[in-house]
């Protein structure tokens, strides 16, 4: 262990880039995003077929940065797409791999680079784990159903950021994580509202598939009439309503962008459309705060906004206004993500948090 605490390699794959840091225990020494344009990624069918591509370009990036490997104590990558599991920090493992590659619970780019991880680990004899993985299901069986026995809810959300922050405000409550009850907004291209109870999310919109406020990109909650007819229209293929509802959905269908400061500029020069869609979309995260505090049977020690929309005083400042009579309101800005792994592979090499199995 070198001076300063561990030392981590922390990735992040996205769908057009790979986020890379390296830190020294709670201290950020460098972090740079490796962008992959639609050409580099033009020849690749599927997602594992960019495994060379992604892991060439991750230890090209670590090369000219002279790191060695053997001062490193772990690889932490983002999780991917795997079965309902709780959240927490797990060691990645050839069975969590296997479910990922198997595509039944769907694909992502991180379960490339869960795989980056594990390969990179196991060549350099280094610990790899993932963090609070999208899947995290701790939904209590009330939060699960819906009216048709064929259709569940699933717990489909920003997991990372949401369990982070969650510590970061009970930091700034002096209570523990897990004996606190708040609710959490992770406001980001995805919305998720999260209902925290003693250190589990005991229910939250799936803010990935058409559930709950609509969002900068994704459409929310639809009407199901609605919805039944426009797929049975013959107007849009199966592919072409799914990247309408995750991706070309929210804001980015009403105004054309998903940017905040675009659209709050264009509030400002009096556009009335941008007014009403930007407020909606905050009147329904409104609404879903306060659906979580019913979850939380009114016990709720206090609210947090998180993610990128929560460093614009517009949103904090309107969704206070409507829900701050619940409890006290907090703001804790950005997606927080490479920081937020760094700090779940600390707690395991530290000895505060024991490593999950898959």
């Amino acid at each position: 262990m070198a001076n300063g605490g561990p030392r981590l390699f922390i990735l992040n794959t996205g769908s057009t880039s790979t986020k890379v840091a390296i830190y020294q225990g709670n201290s950020l020494v460098t972090q740079e995003t490796l962008f992959h344009s639609p050409q580099d990624l033009a020849g690749f069918s599927t997602i594992w077929g960019q495994y060379d591509f992604r892991k060439n370009a991750i230890l090209d990036w670590f090369a000219a940065k002279e790191a060695n490997w053997g001062d490193f104590s772990a690889i932490v990558s983002r999780g991917g797409v795997f079965k309902p599991i709780p959240s927490g920090v797990y060691l990645i493992s050839e069975k969590m791999l296997e479910d990922a590659k198997s595509g039944k619970y769907g694909q992502h780019a991180c379960n490339v680079g869960c795989l980056i991880a594990f390969d990179l680990g196991s060549a350099n004899k280094i610990a790899s784990f993932t963090v609070d993985p999208p899947c995290a299901d701790e939904m209590i069986p009330e939060a699960t159903y819906t009216g048709l026995p064929q259709f569940r809810r699933w717990s489909w959300y920003q997991a990372l950021n949401q369990k982070a922050t969650g510590r970061k405000l009970a930091d700034r409550l002096g209570v523990p994580y897990d004996e606190m009850c708040t609710v959490i907004a992770h406001l980001g291209g995805g919305t998720s509202v999260a209902a925290h109870e003693k250190g589990k999310v005991i229910d939250v919109n799936n803010g990935l598939d058409g559930d709950g406020p609509f969002s900068p990109e994704r459409v929310g909650t639809l009407p199901a009439g609605d919805l039944v007819r426009l797929c049975f229209s013959g107007a849009y293929t199966q592919q072409e309503i799914k990247n309408m509802i995750c991706g070309r959905g929210g804001l980015v269908a009403h105004l054309g962008t998903t940017d905040a400061n675009a659209i709050e500029k264009r509030i400002a020069d009096g556009d009335t459309t941008a007014r009403a869609v930007y407020n909606a979309m905050l009147y329904q995260v409104a609404k879903a705060i306060g659906a979580a505090a019913v979850s939380l049977q009114g016990r709720v020690q206090a609210i947090a906004v998180t993610g990128g929309l929560a460093n614009s005083n517009y949103v904090t400042g309107y969704l206070e206004r409507l829900t701050g009579w619940i409890a006290p309101f907090f703001i804790f800005p950005g997606e927080n993500e490479m920081e937020s792994l760094a700090q779940g592979a600390l707690r395991c090499l530290r000895g505060e948090e024991e490593p999950k199995a898959y």
